[in-house]
């Protein structure tokens, strides 16, 4: 089975890619239907966000909506993702703002919220997440950077 990798610095575990409605199960070392008692919500969580990084946010929210928690930050950040990463940026917003308030030092809530924000050129809520970024963890966190490094390059495409 072809493995999904992601960044060398990304705390996901990479795991083997599985067709469409199916997740791979550590435990029966296979691929099982995602709604199977074979898989946990931790692996469900994982293949999510493999799935929403790949670019398949359909069947990201599909999977993140399976897992119990739904008021996970995690799993509502994805929400987040996926769904502005397929330009609806108002759900997105609100799945991130719901993630915050569980637990405002989910960072990367916040970094998503500030790329979303960048993507609408609204710089100064970018900014202020990116402060929010800064007061919790400074400025050498990863989350930072990316959002940083995101704000710098929408300023110098004006």
């Amino acid at each position: 089975m072809p493995e999904v990798a992601l960044s060398a610095d990304d705390p996901t575990p990479t795991v083997p890619k599985c067709a469409e409605g199916e997740v791979y199960s550590p435990t029966a070392q296979k691929c099982v239907k995602k709604t199977s008692n074979l898989i946990n919500d931790e692996d469900r969580y994982n293949t999510s966000v493999q799935l929403a990084r790949s670019g398949k946010y359909h069947s990201a929210i599909n999977l993140l909506k399976t897992i119990a928690n739904q008021d996970d930050p995690r799993v509502l950040t994805y929400l987040g993702f996926s769904n502005r990463k397929m330009g609806k940026m108002g759900i997105g917003e609100a799945y991130y703002k719901k993630a915050l308030e569980i637990d405002p030092n989910y960072l990367l809530a916040r970094e998503y919220l500030g790329e979303g924000y960048v993507s609408q050129g609204k710089k100064d809520l970018a900014l202020a997440q990116l402060k929010e970024i800064e007061n919790r963890c400074g400025t050498t966190c990863r989350e930072y950077g990316l959002l940083k490094k995101a704000i710098l390059t929408s300023q110098s495409s004006y």
